[in-house]
Order: C-alpha cells, then structure tokens, then sequence
C-alpha cells in the first residue's frame, strides 16, 4: 500500500480548497451556526499548528530532548478537517473526539513510516487537531436536518479530494525560514 494516498489527505493542498468547499456549501445549505464554527475552528487549528511548528523550529536545541522537531501539520490538519467534518455529519463533541484521534493516527502512522516526522511530532500535531475538531463540534452545537446539504458537503468534500489530491503545498521549508526570521530568540529562552 502506498503511504502518500493516506498522507496526501492531510497536505494543504487538499485541506485549504476543503475548507473553502465545505464552509460555503455548510452556509449555502443554511446551517450558519455549523458554517462559521468551520470557519473558526479550521483555521484556528492550522494557526495554532504553525504557531507551534514557529516555536519549535526556532528554539531547537533549547526544549527538553523529547523528539519534537515540528509537529506534523499533516496530523493535525486531517484531524481537525475529517474529524470535524465527521463530527458536523454524524454530531457531537465525543465523535470528533473519536474521529480526530483515528484520522491523526492513521495520518500520523504514514508521516513517521515515510520518516518526514517523529512519533513525538505526530503526537503534537494529532493532539492540536483534535482540539479542533472537538472545538468545531463544541461551536456547531447541535446538527441540524440538512438533507440536501449533507449532499452538498459529501459532493463537495469529493470534488476537492478528486480535484486535489496528489498535489504538495511545501509549507515547511518556508515555515522554517520564517521562524528563524521572526520568532525572538528571547521567547526560547521562557522555555
């Protein structure tokens, strides 16, 4: 089996047109309560993972030796994305909890295997994502009857994933250049 059909499913090439898909069909469908959660937590959850990939990047070599190099920005956004995705479809705070924890450890898996990440990075990474996603659930409140929509985001969700699937977004060079171009080396030393 090969690993990069799993691990492509969290790459932001996929994830930032999925967001996009999703939110509009979610506000076209009506449910803009569910919407504006979408729009908050996903991109929430992608900051707060850059923030963290920022400081960690930064300060390497001043954080205790545990293995966290960069949390892995592929768990954490397949976590939040399907996860709350999942959790909008199905409902509730337990199932993105549910849903998160198995998306990121099914991606997480395919990033150390492919050896792009450490176990301690796709623990970060999950755990940030599945934040989200429970926060998504927590935002959304309760799932309303959206027949028609549930379509509409099912069709969505696919189109992207056809259209996008297999293409790279290579953040992670850039990420590095900039933590080392902007993250104070004073906030390291809090550390």
């Amino acid at each position: 089996m090969d690993l990069h059909l799993i691990t492509d499913l969290g790459d932001q090439a996929v994830i930032l047109p999925l967001l996009l898909a999703v939110g509009l069909v979610l506000l076209l469908a009506g449910w803009w309560r569910g919407a504006l959660a979408w729009f908050i937590a996903v991109p929430a959850t992608l900051g707060a993972v850059l923030l963290a990939k920022l400081s960690t990047m930064a300060c390497q070599g001043l954080l205790p030796p545990v293995g966290l190099l960069s949390p892995s920005g592929h768990t954490a956004s397949a976590a939040v994305v399907y996860g709350g995705l999942l959790a909008l479809v199905i409902g509730g705070p337990r199932t993105a909890f549910l849903a998160g924890a198995a998306v990121a450890g099914l991606v997480g898996f395919t990033r150390v295997e492919l050896g792009v990440h450490t176990l301690a990075d796709v623990v970060a990474g999950g755990l940030i994502g599945t934040a989200g996603a429970v926060a998504l659930a927590l935002l959304a409140g309760p799932r309303p009857a959206l027949r028609r929509g549930w379509i509409g985001v099912a069709a969505a969700a696919v189109a992207v994933l056809v259209l996008f699937h297999g293409r790279h977004v290579y953040a992670e060079m850039h990420i590095r250049q900039m933590s080392q171009q902007i993250w104070p080396l004073s906030l390291c030393a809090g550390l």
